[in-house]
């Protein structure tokens, strides 16, 4: 069976670059030279066969193109593929990558459809002199008209959501550049889907063979970075401002997440750094418990103080006992 996987253009002989005549000039003295008619050796009748579909591949310039950009997985993207194109900016320019997966569609040279003479408008039967008394066929495979019916490719994109999208789950109209130009998806977004979730659309990738069933199109959740939220897995951190005195005598303050402000009880005597869980305020998880919400507290100063607010600084500092340097290495010192 021919190979899927060498590198046609090392097959031929020839540079990525070899123009269509360079490619069937070195087509015609290698199918002369190892025609399994002719050369009887161990071997030839494989090498010719690996020949034939390098040929085929590389005279055809739009199998050509294909190949350039899938290389072996080229025969799982057919001619009419509407699915992602690497490189494109993906969903709404985002950039991002695109990952293709071999789905074990049809392999070696009899699948992709020769046309009326064989391999690129070369006729085999005129290439070997009528060696054959007929047209090219039997036992190489190359019979005129074969056909492979096999399913579409799946196919696996990334697309970008906030968190709070995320979060919330819904209805989305998602955009996706493909080869035949954009297209739109409606997308059922599960509450609480995470960074690199796969969501399957059904019937949604590349076209089959020979009227085979379309392949499904994964979308691949990434999340955009956010200047709050913090996502490790279900679980998301963020940084709670607090001033000196909510740390000191201990407060009610305000925190945002995803699913909206909540209250947060600071305890007294918290100093930056100390986390304050918020359990189940989190992704949410539609199979499980949702994550839970870390809340760092982050003392925060006055960068002008008033008059007034410089004064009574200045008081603390004189009646106050509190070092926190040595408070700080007391604590470190007890540490385990």
């Amino acid at each position: 069976m021919a190979t899927t996987t060498t590198d046609y253009y090392q097959v031929l002989g020839v540079q990525r670059s070899a123009g269509q005549d360079d490619i069937q000039r070195a087509y015609r003295k290698l199918a002369r030279r190892f025609h399994p008619d002719i050369n009887k050796e161990p071997g030839a009748e494989d090498r010719f066969k690996d020949i034939n579909e390098a040929y085929e591949v590389l005279s055809d310039p739009k199998k050509r193109a294909r190949y350039d950009w899938y290389g072996a997985q080229w025969r799982q993207v057919p001619e009419d593929y509407d699915g992602p194109v690497p490189g494109t900016g993906g969903f709404g320019g985002s950039g991002g990558r695109r990952v293709y997966v071999n789905t074990g569609g049809p392999a070696g040279f009899g699948g992709a459809g020769f046309g009326e003479n064989g391999f690129g408008g070369v006729d085999i039967e005129d290439l070997l002199g009528g060696l054959f008394g007929g047209r090219a066929a039997g036992p190489s495979g190359f019979g005129r008209g074969s056909r492979v019916s096999a399913p579409g490719a799946d196919s696996e994109a990334e697309f970008e959501l906030s968190v709070e999208d995320a979060y919330a789950g819904g209805r989305r109209r998602i955009t996706l550049q493909t080869a035949s130009g954009p297209r739109s998806f409606d997308v059922t977004i599960p509450a609480g889907v995470v960074d690199g979730q796969r969501i399957r659309l059904g019937g949604q990738g590349a076209a089959g063979l020979g009227g085979g069933p379309r392949g499904d199109l994964y979308l691949i959740v990434r999340l955009t970075p956010d200047p709050r939220y913090r996502v490790d897995g279900r679980d998301i951190n963020v940084d709670l401002p607090v001033a000196p005195w909510e740390a000191a005598l201990g407060a009610s303050v305000p925190v945002d997440t995803p699913g909206g402000r909540v209250q947060v009880q600071v305890p007294s005597g918290s100093s930056s750094g100390r986390r304050l869980r918020l359990r189940g305020r989190g992704m949410p998880n539609p199979n499980g418990p949702a994550g839970d919400l870390y809340a760092e507290v982050k003392i925060v100063v006055p960068a002008a103080p008033t008059a007034e607010e410089r004064e009574l600084w200045q008081r603390l500092a004189q009646t106050t006992t509190f070092d926190p340097r040595g408070a700080r290495a007391g604590a470190e010192r007890g540490r385990p």
